[in-house]
């Protein structure tokens, strides 16, 4: 192989990979949150290097920055700050005879 075809396979890889992360960000929004979140907890942890820590703290979802009760959490983590569910009135079926 030359340069040029491993220069070839790894920008190729790069752009496949870009593409998975936006497809699974795009299909699976709570799944690729939480993913996120756990990941940037796991390095924001305490003893690892502080340019890890930067990174997990850089990582964590914007919802768990700016959560609107301070917890921290993003708001519909405790069901605190959620209004109450509307009850919804069932509308009658009305049926109509053909012409």
């Amino acid at each position: 192989m030359n340069t040029f075809a491993i220069v070839q396979a790894a920008v190729l890889t790069l752009v496949l990979l870009a593409s998975l992360l936006a497809a699974f960000r795009k299909l699976l929004p709570r799944t690729a949150k939480r993913v996120q979140a756990r990941l940037s907890a796991w390095m924001d942890q305490t003893g690892r290097a502080p340019s890890t820590r930067r990174l997990g703290r850089w990582l964590q979802p914007s919802e768990a920055k700016s959560g609107g009760c301070g917890s921290g959490d993003g708001c519909s983590s405790c069901g605190g700050c959620a209004p109450a569910p509307v009850p919804v009135e069932p509308l009658p079926l009305r049926f109509r005879a053909r012409p």
